[in-house]
């Protein structure tokens, strides 16, 4: 299940406190393949954020085009899209089943059935036995999961992912990077990754866009041309993306 993403001289303003226009995004334009995951990096405040909910329908852009599978419709986009926010939002009422099942609940699926829709990926990914926890027994990394999860079960063609492991602790990311990257293996989509980790996006994606700063535009455009999934320690050992995380870093600077 794919679809191609296509921005073309996208801008969006806000209007700030003071009475003044912010301007997030100018100018900026993007492709992302069908079956493509791209990653997105670029110093706060540049419009990442901005970018997926533009993406989603979740916002219209002042100018220029954002379309999802060959529409520029919103209520189309977010259709196709499904976007999983920085912070996992696990209702802690809830054990982690029903939490995956929420988003198949909204789409009127009742509960019983978004359960056992939700109940295969939990062993795929890990969480076996682990269905009935409520989300305070659960570490960082197996809340993320969940979210995941959640985040999949809609079977929408386009992931957008916020950030997902910015609260983790150093190790704790670094085990969730290589495990997002099999489940991507094991899940394909196309994906727009949103990270301030640069070596995060080279390893998770197979091309990686930099953002100036706000207002946010591509500045550069860096092919990973390595297969997919990835063994995260060779990776980080890897002469290619040494060099390309040198030259992402170098157009951040």
């Amino acid at each position: 299940m794919s679809a191609e993403v296509a921005l073309a001289g996208v801008a969006r303003r806000y209007e700030s406190r003071r009475g003044s226009d912010v301007v997030a995004l100018d100018g900026l334009g993007l492709t992302v393949r069908p079956g493509e995951v791209l990653g997105v990096v670029g110093p706060s405040g540049c419009g990442k954020s901005t970018l997926l909910e533009l993406i989603a329908g979740l916002q219209e852009p002042d100018g220029g085009t954002v379309e999802v599978g060959g529409t520029t419709d919103a209520a189309a986009r977010l259709d196709a899209c499904a976007l999983m926010p920085q912070r996992d939002l696990l209702l802690p009422w809830r054990d982690a089943l029903g939490n995956a099942g929420l988003a198949l609940e909204a789409q009127g699926v009742g509960g019983r059935a978004a359960r056992e829709k939700a109940a295969p990926l939990f062993e795929r990914f890990g969480l076996a036995e682990f269905e009935q926890a409520r989300p305070t027994a659960l570490s960082g990394g197996m809340r993320q999961r969940v979210a995941f999860i959640r985040t999949l079960l809609p079977g929408r063609p386009v992931l957008l992912l916020d950030e997902p492991f910015a609260a983790l602790d150093a190790i704790t990311r670094a085990e969730m990077q290589q495990w997002l990257a099999d489940a991507l293996a094991a899940e394909p989509r196309t994906v727009v990754l949103v990270t301030h980790d640069v070596e995060e996006a080279l390893f998770l994606s197979d091309r990686v866009a930099v953002l100036s700063p706000r207002p946010g535009r591509v500045i550069a455009e860096l092919d990973v041309p390595l297969p997919r999934p990835r063994d995260r320690r060779a990776a980080v050992t890897d002469p290619l993306l040494a060099r390309l995380r040198a030259e992402a870093l170098e157009a951040l600077a």
